[in-house]
């Protein structure tokens, strides 16, 4: 699914009143039916609804939300905040409807119009829509502020209003609400962790826009849904070997940490790939051994890893789960760059070792992936203000370094060096849990060397280790759910995809 911007969301507006032909008003009427059918499919009734409209065409939906209801039996209340201004067409024609049929509506000019609500009301917020480009303030702010006091169930139409679509709203005044009903497609600013307490639960509404419109037109971003990762997936032939599916090197473990290295393997093992060798260091040897049976191992120190002889033969390596930070790490990376000429997986202290020197980016071989969480982001490229801003980041370093960045958080962002932005839509919070990253390590390092290219790999890896985690989840519980769990799941994810 393309996320459109605001400016571009208007331009589909537009494109659809023109080709499909529809008259503005009726798409207009198209959204608030919608939101209507979902409020009825939810059994929100025997309540008393307070619609607080703006004068823009985000108000003229929470007036047409409101002559529906009123056509339904539903106690409905209007609320319009005043400025003196004349509201667009669409919303002026809403409005002369809504007064053949109620006479229950207010208009608001100052704080002393602000309604009593009780506690079993319902509010709709209709105020601002996506077209807000500056902080609310005055009178509309403290609309806001006063709605946010009254701790009642709040449907936000289309956006919370005071939040704006495409970039921070941080230390804007913002409607809470308890649902999102937005339209058609997702809004960049539901997809970033500063928004989550404004948005509550989001509900994409198809209205029908045109889908040339979507069809056609660019965007910086988008969100991996199962149609395009089953175009990446490439089920097995029946007569291939495990020649076929690639030999993996992984780079893993130290004393205490050999967990990682573990997790890390058997994720690698689970992907398909063919063969798996390990470089750990000589402490954890049994325990491998003994875990992942599959896997070939090569010592290299006693502790901690100390060398990477003849690392260049594999098809692909994935370096950190479980490494430690040490010094000597510096001289191994760059060794380690300078043979290989194929992408790498680099995860965890392997990133933490580069950002202690950052000569080291220049050196890493092109395409390949780096996995940070935030905290190792803001280690590697420095600090942001704000969730947008770092998206920003993560596609310019993309480009400059001409490699992959998959930023992990609910919504993982992938950014590549062409500058598109993907977010994976599979996933939950009982996944943040230790060793999940070794998890998707291995997945992607696997998936590098059975042939995938690195942002099928990335698209693929992600979406995966969501789907597992959401499969674990709904057996066991967000909160019971561990690392391992994910990997037991992940042949429930592929045979989704067949």
């Amino acid at each position: 699914m393309k996320i459109f911007s605001a400016a571009q969301m208007k331009q589909w507006d537009a494109f659809t009143i023109i080709h499909e032909p529809v008259a503005s008003i009726q798409l207009m009427e198209r959204a608030a039916s919608k939101c209507v059918e979902w409020i009825l499919q939810h059994n929100y009734s025997l309540t008393h609804f307070h619609i607080f409209c703006g004068k823009g065409n985000n108000g003229g939906d929470g007036l047409a939300i409101a002559r529906m209801l009123i056509e339904k039996k539903f106690a409905v209340t209007v609320y319009i905040l005043e400025f003196g201004k004349i509201g667009t067409a669409d919303f002026q024609a809403n409005l002369a409807k809504l007064h053949e049929c109620s006479t229950d509506i207010h208009f608001i000019q100052s704080t002393d119009f602000f309604p009593a609500i009780k506690q079993d009301d319902i509010i709709i917020d209709a105020l601002f829509g996506t077209g807000l480009n500056k902080p609310l303030d005055g009178i509309s702010a403290a609309l806001v502020q006063y709605i946010n006091t009254c701790n009642v169930i709040t449907f936000a139409i289309d956006l919370p209003s005071g939040m704006f679509a495409d970039t921070s709203s941080k230390d804007n005044t913002v409607i809470n609400a308890t649902h999102t009903l937005s339209f058609q497609n997702y809004k960049l600013a539901f997809l970033l962790p500063e928004n989550e307490d404004y948005c509550g639960n989001i509900h994409i509404l198809n209205i029908g826009l045109h889908k040339k419109f979507e069809a056609t037109e660019k965007t910086v971003f988008e969100i991996t849904d199962q149609q395009l990762i089953r175009s990446i997936y490439k089920p097995r032939k029946k007569f291939t070997h495990k020649g076929n599916f690639g030999h993996a090197a992984l780079l893993a473990g130290s004393y205490g940490m050999m967990g990682a290295a573990v997790l890390s393997a058997k994720a690698c093992l689970r992907s398909g790939v063919g063969k798996l060798t390990c470089y750990i260091p000589e402490c954890g040897y049994n325990i491998l051994q003994t875990a992942v049976p599959e896997a070939m191992c090569v010592t290299a120190g006693d502790d901690y890893l100390l060398s990477a002889n003849e690392i260049e033969k594999f098809d692909t390596v994935g370096i950190g789960p479980g490494i430690g930070l040490h010094t000597s790490y510096i001289e191994l990376l760059k060794e380690i760059f300078q043979k290989i000429t194929k992408p790498l997986l680099i995860d965890a202290d392997a990133l933490n070792s580069i950002a202690q020197d950052k000569t080291l980016l220049a050196l890493i071989p092109h395409h390949s992936i780096l996995t940070p969480h935030p905290k190792e982001f803001e280690h590697l490229f420095g600090k942001t203000e704000n969730d947008f801003t770092r998206l920003q980041m993560a596609l310019q370093k993309s480009k400059e370094y001409n490699i992959y960045i998959i930023l992990k958080g609910h919504h993982t962002f992938i950014s590549t060096p062409e500058g598109k932005g993907y977010f994976n839509n599979t996933g939950n919070a009982g996944m943040a849990t230790a060793g999940s990253g070794d998890v998707l390590s291995g997945i992607i390092t696997g998936l590098l060397a059975q042939g995938y290219a690195p942002i099928q790999s990335c698209l693929l890896a992600t979406y995966l280790h969501g789907l597992a985690g959401d499969f674990a989840a709904a057996k066991l519980s967000q909160e019971a759910m561990v690392a391992d769990d994910i990997v037991d799941y992940l042949g429930e994810g592929f045979k989704s995809l067949i």
